[in-house]
């Protein structure tokens, strides 16, 4: 996802193109983001509602999971925005 967002922020002909690449970009990031932190939310609910005993280990892996992803966001972000400074 990274690469394909990096790929669509590359300047093409214009740099009106580079500029909307950027942003279509940080969509996707984004969406990604988005969607896997709600599968990931939707799994450990589940997952405790099959398992109520395990629901504090559950927790701690969901709130970590969720905060690596977060942490990819951000740094796919920042560096979309750097190379939308740089156009």
């Amino acid at each position: 996802m990274f690469e394909l967002a990096m790929l669509l922020a590359q300047e093409a002909v214009s740099p009106g193109y580079g500029t909307m690449g950027v942003g279509i970009g940080m969509g996707l990031a984004i969406l990604g983001a988005g969607l896997g932190i709600g599968k990931i939310g939707s799994s450990a609910v589940e997952s405790i509602a099959r398992q109520p005993e395990a629901s504090g280990t559950i927790a701690t892996q969901m709130l970590i999971s969720a905060a690596l992803i977060e942490g990819a966001t951000v740094i796919a972000l920042i560096l979309l925005l750097i190379r939308n400074s740089a156009v």
